[in-house]
């Protein structure tokens, strides 16, 4: 199956290739074909769906590195919370009610408000594992949504092995990641056996090392995973706020990531992100949502919430990076950026909309004034999965019925208001 979209403003985040003004990229086989100013061989484009991008801004699909996804029915309560407000909210009195079909919806919803704003790729940190069915009901959510879902299994216990290895069986590919339990809130030793165990299963791993100190266990604790060999080019640190310049060069030097998700680390009081600094000590960041209480949903407001806090230290095409190349090579996907053999993972922005006409430089347009409602059209691997500004497939007012109910009935049941009455 071919598509070509033809006639449209190109930002391929490819050095080689650069921007095109106007452009035509081809799809075929879920990978792209071809890209160039004008696509206009016979064989090249015959048989091939058009897709008319003129006026479109064309680019790479969004890679969300972390999501709490099953928290999406509570959207926007946290709004005014601080980080220990979140934590008893969500975890204390909220995650204790829910039931597998909770989680379900939580996760096909928070999924397709993802992909609805060009999320392709997306990493759920999921940490409400009450029993196993409820990791079986987010993976389904997640499966029940098109797109590159990689499910982060933080998993809880004194010993987590039989049930990684469960779900391991289910998803053997490049779909699952394992949230370690430590650094942070176990022992080194405790970590050391995650570790042990994602290696065995050939899993990446993802840690949180929040940016609001006080650690239990000191507060070197990437020096201490350095020292036991536990840091390599599968690791993914969280948040990372208050790490020291020095563990900063440290993840950088064993090939780590880090994933930075600047609205909820001001909203919630952690330390000033780590962008700036990670740059510096020569890592990539990568952004990320972290959870729907307390930000929203798109990577477009973490990319500009990025810029402005490190305003002059980065630029907006170092921002876009963060979000689309630097994010697909920490979630080990071939995607993040368009050029021959890819994954085609991308995104059409409608480059008329008022919010953003007229368009000089596309680049800065997307990282100063994008949002979600620009994104046109969707594709996963080639497949359309979201076409003149509507999620294909999909029966979305069914599933905010049932998202209602499910939210009403936890909140019921934990004694919580909705209407933003309550507070932790």
């Amino acid at each position: 199956m071919k598509t070509l979209l033809r006639g449209g403003m190109v930002v391929s985040m490819d050095p080689a290739l650069g921007d095109l003004p106007r452009g035509d990229v081809l799809i075929e086989d879920g990978r792209i074909a071809a890209i160039g100013a004008t696509l206009d061989a016979d064989a090249e484009i015959a048989d091939a769906e058009i897709v008319d991008a003129t006026g479109k801004i064309v680019l790479p699909g969004f890679v969300d590195t972390h999501r709490h996804t099953w928290q999406t029915a509570f959207r926007g309560l946290g709004a005014d919370w601080t980080f220990d407000q979140y934590r008893v909210a969500a975890h204390g009195t909220l995650k204790p009610h829910y039931r597998t079909d909770d989680v379900y919806l939580g996760n096909l919803l928070g999924r397709l408000e993802a992909l609805n704003s060009g999320v392709t790729t997306m990493l759920d940190w999921f940490h409400c594992a009450l029993h196993p069915e409820n990791a079986d009901a987010a993976i389904a959510g997640l499966h029940d949504a098109p797109g590159h879902s990689i499910f982060c299994y933080g998993a809880d216990g004194p010993d987590i092995a039989p049930e990684i290895r469960r779900v391991r069986a289910l998803l053997p590919g490049d779909d699952m990641a394992l949230g370690l339990r430590g650094p942070v809130v176990s022992t080194m030793d405790e970590t050391a056996a995650d570790v042990a165990l994602a290696r065995e299963l050939g899993l990446r791993v993802s840690t949180h090392v929040h940016g609001t100190g006080g650690w239990p266990h000191g507060d070197r604790p990437i020096a201490g995973m350095r020292d036991r060999g536990l840091l390599d080019e599968r690791t993914t640190v969280v948040h990372g706020n208050d790490l020291s310049d020095d563990q900063l060069v440290m993840l950088a030097e064993a090939g780590c990531s880090v994933s930075v998700s600047p609205d909820v680390e001001l909203k919630m009081g952690f330390a000033p992100p780590v962008t700036g600094r990670a740059l510096a000590a020569g890592l990539r960041p990568t952004l990320s949502v972290d959870d729907c209480l307390s930000a929203g949903g798109d990577l477009f407001g973490a990319m500009r919430t990025a810029l402005a806090v490190e305003r002059g230290g980065v630029t907006a095409r170092d921002v876009l990076e963060f979000a689309t190349v630097d994010g697909a090579r920490a979630c080990g996907r071939n995607g993040g950026r368009l050029a021959v053999g890819r994954d085609a993972d991308l995104v059409l922005l409608d480059a008329e909309d008022l919010s953003v006409f007229p368009v000089g430089d596309p680049v800065r347009t997307i990282v100063a004034a994008g949002h979600p409602g620009l994104v046109d059209s969707v594709f996963v691997a080639g497949r359309a999965v979201k076409r003149d500004g509507k999620l294909l497939g999909v029966d979305l007012p069914a599933l905010r019925v049932r998202l209602l109910e499910s939210r009403d009935r936890i909140a019921g049941a934990a004694g919580v208001a909705v209407d933003g009455s309550w507070t932790p």
